[in-house]
């Protein structure tokens, strides 16, 4: 794929396969577009190991306002269909839930909104001295997607992931690795070195072994994806309907506090 495209891939002769982000003047954030690639080449990578990462300052700013919270145009049908397809769990989070490969998150920047909820399905974050991260869902007046409710708990305990659900909190890559959301953070310019030291020595071992643990480890300690996405997905088509949802966006556009009204 050329520099323009905004999803990059390539493998290296180690079989570790790097997804990029490359949106950086939007802060990588999510069109149906970027979406819809990103789960295409989760699904059809012969990696052994996936590093997602991002160009520019940003990890992944969420969706993309204007085009996905701020319009009143219908979903496209293309789209549609994925989601269908799915269950109604968000199609590149179905992907990525339900890949054998081993992900890597190689968190360069901010990762709000979905862009959490990307790093949280990873199997392995490392987090950037300029990462930040935050499930911002709360203040656009919307409940998060799946990743959030299945595993950010895990990850960081009941308490600290309801904290940090329901304030909207930012928080930097110190307190990430100090609360356990990421396993390593490190200073900006050894990011990529060390998550592809970490992809190259899963990449090495026996493929099918490493499979069979990832799996494990989803049917031993992970929800029914689908069913929790779709009660996710039922929930935000209920919210963004909300005053408050439209306020929290029309907020952000304007670049003003919001003001909500419970309904």
């Amino acid at each position: 794929m050329g520099d323009d495209n905004p999803l990059l891939y390539e493998v290296n002769d180690n079989h570790v396969g790097v997804i990029t982000l490359n949106r950086p003047e939007a802060m990588n954030s999510l069109t149906y577009q970027l979406y819809a690639d990103l789960e295409d080449t989760v699904r059809e990578s012969e990696a052994r190991a996936l590093v997602i990462t991002a160009s520019g300052r940003a990890f992944c700013a969420g969706d993309d306002v204007k085009q996905i919270l701020g319009s009143s145009e219908p979903v496209p049908d293309e789209f549609r269909e994925r989601s269908k397809a799915t269950g109604g769990l968000t199609p590149a989070a179905d992907a990525l839930l339900h890949t054998d490969i081993p992900v890597i998150a190689a968190v360069n920047g901010p990762a709000v909104g979905w862009g959490m909820e990307l790093a949280l399905m990873a199997d392995i974050r490392v987090a950037s001295e300029n990462a930040k991260f935050g499930e911002l869902f709360v203040i656009r007046g919307l409940c998060c997607d799946a990743p959030g409710l299945g595993r950010l708990a895990q990850l960081v305990g009941r308490e600290r992931a309801a904290e940090l659900l329901f304030t909207g909190e930012v928080i930097d890559a110190q307190t990430a690795l100090e609360i356990g959301l990421v396993s390593r953070c490190v200073p900006h310019d050894q990011l990529m070195d060390t998550a592809m030291t970490v992809a190259t020595k899963i990449a090495k071992n026996p493929p099918l072994a490493v499979q069979a643990l990832k799996a494990g480890l989803r049917r031993t300690l992970e929800p029914d994806w689908r069913d929790t996405g779709q009660w996710a997905s039922q929930q935000i088509h209920r919210l963004r309907a909300t005053e408050d949802s439209k306020e929290g966006v029309a907020a952000f556009l304007e670049k003003r506090e919001p003001v909500y009204v419970g309904r």
